[in-house]
């Protein structure tokens, strides 16, 4: 799981330890997978989430606009 972080950080603009923020195209996405795969077990599981067009915000939170929307890791 090291080399998965370390892969994964330098993408992420917060989270936490088994969810990251990512802000990706779907070209970017797939780059990221492709790089991932060679380094996890087979137990392991990398799922990608995109977040709806206008998602539904809670407490403090804020509208934040990406070209190609948000993806979670």
């Amino acid at each position: 799981m090291y080399k998965i972080r370390k892969i994964s950080y330098p993408f992420a603009l917060g989270g936490q330890k088994s969810a990251l923020e990512m802000p990706l195209s779907r070209k970017e996405a797939k780059v990221l997978l492709t790089t991932l795969s060679p380094h996890s077990a087979p137990e392991d599981k990398i799922n990608l989430i995109e977040i709806e067009e206008h998602p539904l915000y809670i407490g403090k939170s804020i509208d934040v606009i990406f070209e190609e929307g948000m993806i979670i890791l």
